[in-house]
């Protein structure tokens, strides 16, 4: 039997969540005594300045002994992150419009200084060292 149909036979039940630029895999596999463990594994992709792309996975190994205390400190985790932000998803885009916003405010307040600074530069004297 070779490698790929051992990873085959290893996989009882699957399931996917796409999320965006990440890929969820959620699967249930078989240890070689035959009990059941699973594995979450995040895909993300990146894209190249070329054009091509890869992807980088990272994979965690559950076992059946892990579970309860693990699927407690999940949802006490999750209930933590909803009741301290909501619901509302602050997505990148949201930090891009508040980076704007931000850098406007900063270069209208530049541009006053700058003002005052050519104010103040234009009383001084242009000297050359040759005179002295």
């Amino acid at each position: 039997m070779g490698n790929h149909e051992m990873m085959e036979k290893e996989e009882i039940y699957s399931k996917v969540l796409r999320a965006g630029r990440r890929t969820y895999f959620f699967d249930v596999r078989a240890t070689k005594a035959g009990d059941y463990y699973i594995t979450i594994t995040e895909s993300k992709k990146f894209t190249n300045d070329d054009g091509s792309f890869h992807y980088k996975k990272h994979k965690i190994y559950l076992y059946k002994e892990d579970f309860n205390e693990f699927s407690d400190i999940l949802k006490e985790m999750t209930n933590y992150v909803v009741s301290e932000k909501g619901n509302e998803v602050i997505s990148e885009r949201h930090q891009k419009d508040f980076k704007r916003e931000f850098d406007a405010t900063t270069t209208t307040t530049d541009s006053k200084d700058e003002t005052s600074n050519n104010a103040s530069e234009s009383r001084f004297t242009d000297v050359d060292f040759d005179d002295i």
